[in-house]
Parts: C-alpha cells; sequence; structure tokens
C-alpha cells in the first residue's frame, strides 16, 4: 500500500476549517446533536484540536478541520486503512472525533470519546449500521493518554485497532462504491448524554492528533 493522504493540520489546500455540511447550514452550531459548538475558521497547528468559552454564552468556540469543499478534495474509498496517532483530553465535556462525512451521511465513526467514560471508545459505521462502546482500559485509554488508532474500511467489513488491540469488525463494511470526506474535531457536550464543562472549570478543552495518514 502506498501513503495517498497526511495530514498537515496547517494545509488550506488540504482542509477547510470551520465549516461542514455535517452541521445544519454549514454550523457554525449545532444544537440539534447536543453540542455546545461555534465553529471558527482557525486552523490547528501541531495537531492541536481546541475550544474556548465565549464570552457571555454556553457556546464554545471550537476547531473542526474538513476536507470537503478543500483546493485538493480528498475522499477516503473502499479498501483504504487510516493510522492516526492521538492523545485524548482530560477535561470533562470535551468530545474529540474523527470521522467521515458526504452528501448528508457516509459517515464512519473512526472514534469518539468522552472522558467521563475514562477508558471507553466509542466507534460506529453509519452506512451499514454497527457499533461498539470498547472499554479498553487494558490497551491503555484512559484520560491523556497516547492512542494508535488503526481503522481499516473494508467492503464487507470496516475493522478497528487501538494500540495494537481489536476493537471491533463490523462485518458490512463500506461496500464498493462509498467514497468520503475526513473532519477532524473537538466538540463540547451539552449535558444531555455527557456531563458539559463544569463552571468555572478550564476556558479551554483540547486534544491532540499528533499525525494522520491515508494508506491505499
Amino acid at each position: 500500500m502506498a501513503t495517498v493522504f497526511s495530514a498537515d493540520f496547517t494545509s488550506t489546500r488540504q482542509w477547510v476549517a470551520g465549516r461542514s455540511s455535517a452541521y445544519p447550514r454549514m454550523g457554525p452550531t449545532n444544537r440539534s446533536d447536543h453540542k455546545l459548538d461555534h465553529l471558527v475558521p482557525d486552523y490547528c497547528p501541531g495537531g492541536v484540536f481546541a475550544a474556548t468559552r465565549r464570552p457571555g454564552s454556553d457556546l464554545w468556540n471550537c476547531n473542526l478541520l474538513t476536507t470537503e469543499g478543500s483546493p485538493d478534495g480528498f475522499q477516503l474509498r473502499p479498501g483504504d486503512v487510516m493510522l492516526a496517532r492521538v492523545t485524548l483530553p482530560t477535561a470533562l465535556g470535551a468530545w474529540p472525533a474523527i470521522w467521515t462525512w458526504r452528501d448528508g451521511g457516509n459517515e464512519i465513526d473512526v472514534f469518539e470519546y468522552h472522558p467521563d467514560n475514562p477508558d471507553l471508545l466509542e466507534v460506529s459505521n453509519h452506512v451499514r449500521g454497527g457499533y461498539r462502546y470498547w472499554h479498553g482500559g487494558a490497551a491503555g485509554i484512559a484520560p491523556g493518554a497516547t492512542v494508535e488508532l488503526r481503522t481499516v474500511f473494508g467492503r464487507t467489513s470496516v475493522d478497528w485497532y487501538a494500540n495494537g488491540a481489536a476493537v471491533y469488525s463490523d462485518r458490512r463494511g463500506v461496500g464498493s462504491t462509498w467514497h468520503a470526506h475526513l473532519i477532524v474535531n473537538l466538540s463540547v457536550s451539552d449535558g444531555t448524554y455527557h456531563p458539559r464543562p463544569p463552571v468555572g472549570g478550564p476556558s479551554r478543552l483540547s486534544w491532540t492528533c499528533h499525525s494522520l495518514v491515508v494508506e491505499r
């Protein structure tokens, strides 16, 4: 396999910052998905994705980068393998994710994480169904941990791995014609399913995507 995408989170050719068709009217907010996000058009040097409190509001200025609409317009395809190295957040309310999106769907969640469930990774196939909430404490999943992720977007099975451990094989896959853009972001939970950041707590949340490579 050859590398077909290597993320530079400052590249205006690879990424569009602060807007996505996954958000109503391209953003900047997405209250219906239980998020306190207010997207901002900022890039993410060093792969640091951040959220900062907006003065006088319960919303947070949040980083989101997507290949949708970018000059390069990269899309994942069946058979691709994604390798990502991430450091998980520690603060309540932080909601990091790497996922895919196109035309109102085509979503595969490479991972989602909430520090209130400290050893839990969430992975999902919204294309053909299938998900797992994986307790990976034995594999090193914890707030502040650095984790090596590997995701295989197979035609008949999407397979997820973390720090070399098998997380989930959905045995459904993405089919032969699937393709989708990448999204990397930090959202903030609104308290519906996971605690929102506490009043008087940190004014800045963050996580880091140290590297993201796609092989084909």
